[in-house]
């Protein structure tokens, strides 16, 4: 009776999340928009740098030293913070993932603090890496500081560091639908009304505090961008076969480049090598610096093809071995990049052919086909492409290019990015999984999609672990409680409770029959 008693506490506050959670939404929101300004501004304070220390080299010898000083200082801070926190390397969004799903835990402030400096070392001394990644694990550490500083449930927790999640992405790309979705899509892996809803809030209140710094103005500002005649629609799915293969390629060689980096025994040199490589392409080839925002700029204006090629060449080796070197940085911003110079490299091939495409219409199609095919979030990808642009004329081109990216990638036999990296993660090391404990703590309502085992079965065929308890069968908005002869349908939610030690294996179990695809 105890036992039962407290389950229905449990499924009484999970309930309450749905009305409560967009006011904490909103906290959290606007706390990850604060915490994104700062790390936005000091990367707007370092950018300038690596070009003001090569200008003081040419001029004297002695600044040639100070510069390669100053970059080996920077990868021992790099190395200090990582060996204090290791979770704080590469992106920071496979952490949150894994922590949604009870593999790791986070300390929020160790992460909080270790991932606003070592970010802005990182892309300030010009490793091409973005801020969205990082932008996105300091968003969910602030959920998941309010979460432990008001004494929340671990179900609510698991909402606030998703809400924190969407609010830091959409702080960092001015995207408030993109980080709602990318929530739904990359980190929830499903519809969730509450979750939907919570995380909207968060997003919209993250993307309100920062436009009142940073401005209304998209990312990317494509003036010149005219639509493309449907009669080009074979075009647009060439760019989606080619950004598809990209993308394959662009996954099998980052987890290649990881595997090599990890021969090397002493972690300074793993750090150090992207910090000299960084410092001599500040001189040979300054564009690919950084996360490279400036130079889809510098693409849409028009350069030579050839130039395109080089460019594209070493964005993609620089790139790698800064995200294989563990260094803390995002890959969002430098894969859309590279999907502009695909796009521009395009471009610049079919009017050496005679035919004249619009350049901006086609770089804005390379990125969002790099985008889907490599993160495999193409719903995400369009709002986000459509968001940082401005422009929603190409919203039927985009969709298409997506979907054929997205399917091309996975016909090749690559696996989304994140989850790439999130499972090298947990093979490397598991000495941060949760504690510990027996209570049932954690509700979990899991959807039931179309083509999955339970589809159309009976109650009585769902297979979960002994350690999970069904608390009721949602249907309609209206809970039932368990019976064996209740059919699930497709659209119905299965609640479950379960201790947050088995929060791994229950999540397993759950996905395998109520959201993977059936094969039988």
């Amino acid at each position: 009776m105890k036992k039962k008693n407290s389950l229905g506490k449990v499924l009484k506050r999970y309930n309450k999340i749905r009305y409560i959670g967009l006011i904490e939404g909103l906290l959290v929101g606007i706390c990850s928009g604060f915490v994104v300004i700062a790390f936005r501004l000091a990367l707007e304070k370092v950018k300038f740098f690596p070009g003001y220390m090569t200008n003081l080299c040419k001029q004297d010898s002695f600044y040639m030293a100070l510069w390669i000083t100053i970059l080996s200082i920077g990868a021992l801070i790099i190395r200090s913070l990582l060996k204090w926190e290791p979770l704080i390397s590469g992106s920071g969004i496979p952490q949150v993932a894994g922590e949604l799903k009870g593999y790791i835990e986070q300390p929020w402030y160790k992460v909080l603090s270790s991932k606003l400096i070592g970010g802005t070392v990182a892309i300030g001394m010009g490793l091409s890496m973005g801020r969205e990644g990082p932008s996105v694990q300091l968003g969910a550490m602030c959920g998941k500081g309010y979460s432990r500083i008001a004494s929340k449930s671990l179900t609510e927790e698991k909402l606030l560091i998703t809400c924190g999640a969407a609010a830091g992405l959409s702080a960092a790309f001015n995207a408030p639908i993109a980080g709602a979705l990318f929530a739904l899509e990359e980190l929830n892996k499903g519809f969730n009304r509450e979750v939907l809803v919570s995380s909207m809030a968060s997003s919209i209140a993250g993307n309100f505090v920062c436009r009142n710094v940073f401005g209304l103005a998209p990312i990317f500002d494509f003036s010149k961008v005219v639509p493309i005649p449907f009669s080009h629609i074979w075009l647009v799915l060439l760019v989606g076969v080619i950004t598809g293969i990209f993308g394959a390629v662009y996954n099998k060689t980052t987890d290649f480049a990881q595997n090599l980096y990890e021969k090397i025994s002493l972690s300074y040199i793993k750090i150090l090598i992207p910090f000299l490589l960084a410092g001599l392409l500040a001189f040979l080839l300054p564009e690919v610096l950084g996360g490279g925002s400036d130079l889809v700029s510098i693409i849409a204006g028009g350069i030579p093809l050839k130039l395109l090629l080089i460019l594209f060449l070493v964005k993609f080796l620089f790139s790698i071995s800064c995200f294989a070197s563990g260094a803390p940085g995002g890959i969002f911003l430098p894969l859309l990049v590279m999907g502009a110079l695909i796009g521009g490299i395009f471009h610049g091939t079919f009017e050496l052919m005679g035919m004249s495409l619009n350049l901006e219409a086609v770089i804005i199609l390379g990125m969002v086909g790099a985008f889907s095919a490599i993160v495999k979030s193409p719903i995400t990808g369009i709002i986000l492409i459509t968001e940082m642009t401005g422009n929603f004329i190409h919203l039927v081109f985009l969709s298409v290019v997506a979907l054929t990216a997205y399917t091309v990638s996975g016909l090749l036999g690559t696996e989304p990015i994140y989850e790439q990296l999130l499972h090298r993660l947990l093979n490397k090391s598991r000495k941060n999984t949760p504690k510990q404990e027996a209570n049932m703590d954690i509700v979990l309502e899991t959807p039931v999609q179309m083509g999955s085992y339970i589809c159309e079965r009976k109650y009585k065929d769902l297979k979960l672990p002994q350690n999970c308890v069904v608390v009721a069968i949602r249907s309609h908005e209206i809970d039932q409680v368990p019976e064996d002869d209740i059919v699930l349908r497709h659209g119905d939610s299965i609640l479950t409770a379960c201790p947050r030690a088995n929060l791994p294996e229950v999540q397993n179990a759950l996905d395998d029959m109520c959201i993977r695809f059936d094969e039988e």
